[in-house]
């Protein structure tokens, strides 16, 4: 059974978890683990920015 505790991230350290699976080439699940995230919250942030179209990195 799950912890009854949502974890809370930041928008920065979502943004920069998406950004370095974006940047190196490795799996979502490969990054989860180096952070120490489960893969699913990781890669609900990738979904969720592929369904907007936005980009990761820094707005211009």
């Amino acid at each position: 059974m799950g912890s009854k505790y949502t974890k809370r991230y930041t928008e920065e350290f979502k943004r920069d978890a998406i950004a370095l699976v974006d940047s190196s080439g490795r799996t979502v699940t490969a990054v989860a683990r180096e952070l120490g995230i489960s893969s699913e919250s990781l890669r609900g942030g990738t979904a969720g920015r592929r369904r907007t179209g936005a980009r990761a990195g820094p707005a211009s």
